[in-house]
């Protein structure tokens, strides 16, 4: 097999070494597989966290270093009782109350904050005006696994206890209930996003290539690239503790790039045994050409997510260290664990066929100019002007809408009714306000003894309870040493909401430095509210420098492996357009609720923070990986020709079929988590399935084909200047086929 000159990764040799070593090769894979699962059995769980911290110094997070530091870690959680048929002077009442406040109180990390109505009756703030409706607020002291593990079974016993009266409420509701009830409907979305993702791509695998082994082999490789993950996180885990968020994402990009990745490499070695080859021979080809091809398009979806590794804050690390660690783990099991396989089962790999399915593939011819694909490229490359005008006028509407995007944060009141912290949410908004289970924090550093401080504090206080935006009743506490001093104030409203932040925004950059001007302390805002805003700003902050970084690098890998400045501008143009397609259908769907309620999401007026950066990075990486997919071929084909229409013609009309079926894959993954519960997850994956089927679709059969077309000969220019850089060039080159005498086994 001849190559270009130049220095080159050898995907071909390690697939020949897998395939010719084949037992050996599993066999460390299955040793690799064991381990993983020990370790996740072992440390998966402490690897995780509910955290959700910063690795920078914001303001919320120098609060909330203090306050740890002086007074131990410590979290709210507040239980409600509510009757419709009795009050709070009726002995049924009291009755109940006692019962709640005893479930929780045997728990030696759970410390009455201010007991209850019935034994601080001195509290109004504790009974809603009606008297119908009574609050029991607790603090939980310890750190957060400790928190987290004390209240699991007074959840537990709580909604039992609910359960078991028709005359009240029971119901609690607090960072760590809130988090629990979350982390269940995570995992279940998890669940039944594989539910609806994994049957739905098996069927598109069985259809696509007719036998069922084939079409099993991709399901396989992704299951274990996701083991696999899985076993790093619990490793790196021990150092750096990962949002929990972290599994799911690493269950979707597994499954996703898992079977794409192995679907390329298994539909070229079928190919090549169609054409002739010996088994070893194809599983040769298919690993200088389609395996190569899976090697540079996970290294630049690897680049693209690491632009969320740049983000200081956990979520974002952690989700796109897992992402990049399962797209590791694939590209790893498709070099050399598929060859390996393929080469024991050789022909096997079309076993089980199924009737009038898989002919395309099972009999293959690649000069073929026939069929639905031709038909396309013949029709794209003949008019490109205007079929790029359509199609690029297409994305640019659906991109529109995305002026309108409106970023926050998702909170409780947009959880599934069915939760009892949702309910018990929807009560104290009403009765109370949220904000006495998640407080804004005042935390004062400098001597509390000082008469100014001593001043200063009162009249903030007094200032705080006429302000209709901060309600209930506030406390104050100050560290055994008296250098801290922490005054925790209730905000009207949810943590997240518009006049929550607006209220703390105010207190973080009006209020409290005027109540402190002229006092030798130092005064920030803490707690729930005030991590959000910070959470916003470094979101903002980061979002030019993410941008900037992704496709710079992106620039970079496709000029030296294309060895063309004008694929890789045009190639960040078009993926570009792909993302704000994206942006634009969420704010369509959710926030104007367009095809909402026959999709099944809840419509809601804000795209969670988190997502727009989020999908910038995997869809981009994502998007890169079928344009890599294309051009590989269309580059390949050049090399041996030099024609540039007729390259691309050949690309398209050899790719576009598989590319179709890889996204319709990728789709029904994404598909599946859109349909759980969350709506943060109902975002996700609707962004990643939408876009994922505009950029196979429009961008990749027409926009991109289209625009070659047009520019010619121009979208191989490559700088003289640039020539000292190495060859490394994606595309392989294939042999002259070999007599036709059928493939062997």
């Amino acid at each position: 097999m001849q190559q270009r000159s130049g220095s080159r990764f050898s995907t071909r040799s390690l697939a020949r070494m897998s395939a010719t070593h084949a037992k050996t090769t599993i066999a460390v894979w299955v040793v690799v597989l064991v381990a993983a699962l020990g370790l996740n059995n072992a440390w998966g769980a402490d690897a995780l966290t509910n955290d959700f911290s910063f690795t920078g110094n914001p303001e919320s997070q120098v609060a909330r270093d203090l306050v740890d530091s002086a007074f131990g870690e410590s979290f709210q959680e507040v239980i409600i009782v509510q009757s419709e048929r009795y009050t709070v002077d009726d002995a049924e009442f009291q009755q109940q109350v006692e019962a709640a406040f005893a479930i929780a109180e045997p728990h030696e990390a759970l410390i009455a904050a201010a007991g209850h109505y019935y034994i601080n009756g001195n509290i109004p703030d504790f009974v809603s005006r009606d008297r119908h409706t009574l609050m029991i607020p607790y603090v939980l002291d310890g750190e957060l696994h400790e928190a987290t593990a004390a209240i699991e079974p007074v959840l537990e016993q709580i909604m039992a206890a609910n359960e078991a009266t028709d005359d009240f409420l029971v119901a609690i509701v607090g960072q760590i209930s809130f988090q629990l009830e979350s982390n269940e409907l995570s995992v279940s979305d998890i669940e039944k996003g594989e539910r609806f993702g994994v049957p739905v791509a098996l069927l598109i695998l069985l259809a696509l290539f007719g036998a069922v082994v084939a079409a099993l082999i991709p399901l396989f490789l992704a299951i274990v690239a996701i083991i696999t993950a899985l076993g790093m996180v619990a490793i790196i885990g021990q150092f750096y503790q990962m949002v929990f968020f972290v599994t799911m994402m690493i269950s979707m990009i597994g499954l996703a790039v898992g079977i794409d990745y192995s679907l390329i490499v298994v539909s070229r070695f079928r190919e090549e045994l169609a054409r002739g080859r010996s088994k070893l021979d194809a599983i040769e080809v298919a690993g200088a050409t389609a395996s190569r091809t899976v090697f540079f398009s996970g290294l630049t979806v690897v680049l693209a997510l690491s632009g969320m590794l740049i983000v200081p804050t956990s979520i974002f690390q952690s989700l796109g260290l897992g992402a990049i660690l399962v797209v590791i783990a694939a590209v790893a099991a498709t070099l050399t664990l598929l060859p390996a396989a393929l080469s024991i089962l050789g022909t096997k790999v079309n076993r089980l066929r199924l009737p009038l399915f898989g002919r395309r593939l099972a009999h293959h011819e690649i000069e073929s100019t026939g069929g639905f694909w031709n038909f396309v490229t013949r029709l794209v490359m003949g008019r490109p002007v205007l079929f790029l005008g359509l199609a690029a006028g297409l994305m640019i509407a659906a991109a529109v809408p995305a002026l309108d995007l409106n970023q926050g944060f998702i909170g409780i009141d947009v959880l599934p009714d069915r939760l009892q912290s949702k309910q018990a949410f929807e009560v104290m908004d009403k009765e109370f306000s949220f904000g006495a289970a998640s407080p804004a924090d005042i935390v004062i550093q400098g001597d509390a003894s000082d008469p100014t401080v001593v001043e200063a504090i009162p009249a903030l206080r007094k200032q705080l309870s006429s302000d209709p935006d901060f309600v209930g009743f506030s406390t104050v506490v100050m560290s055994d040493s008296g250098d801290v001093t922490r005054l925790a104030v209730p905000v009207a409203g949810e943590p997240s909401s518009v006049r929550a932040i607006s209220a703390v925004t105010r207190l973080r950059d009006d209020i409290v430095p005027a109540a402190f001007a002229g006092v030798a302390v130092q005064a920030f805002v803490g707690g729930g509210t005030s991590s959000n805003i910070d959470f916003f700003a470094v979101t903002d902050g980061y979002t030019f420098i993410v941008f900037a970084f992704v496709l710079g690098l992106s620039f970079i890998l496709l000029t030296v492996a294309f060895r063309s400045i004008v694929i890789p501008l045009k190639s960040i143009l078009l993926n570009l357009l792909s993302v704000g397609a994206a942006y634009g259908m969420l704010v369509l769907v959710f926030q104007k609720g367009w095809g909402a309620d026959i999709l099944g999401f809840q419509q809601s007026p804000i795209i969670d923070a988190w997502i727009p950066l989020f999908l910038f990075t995997v869809l981009f990486g994502l998007s890169m990986d079928y344009h890599v997919f294309l051009l590989s071929r269309v580059r390949e084909r050049y090399d041996i020709t030099g024609d540039n229409a007729g390259s691309v013609a050949y690309g398209l009309r050899s790719t576009a079929g598989l590319i179709t079926d890889a996204a319709l894959i990728m789709v029904a993954v994404f598909s599946g988590f859109a349909a759980g519960e969350s709506v943060g997850n109902q975002q996700a994956g609707f962004g990643l399935g939408i876009a994922v089927f505009l950029d196979a679709t429009i961008v990749r059969s027409i926009l991109v084909p289209a625009s070659m077309r047009l520019l010619g000969k121009v979208n191989w220019y490559y700088p003289s200047f640039l020539e000292w850089i190495p060859n490394i060039g994606i595309e392989g080159r294939e042999e002259p086929l070999p007599a036709p005498a059928g493939a062997s086994d």
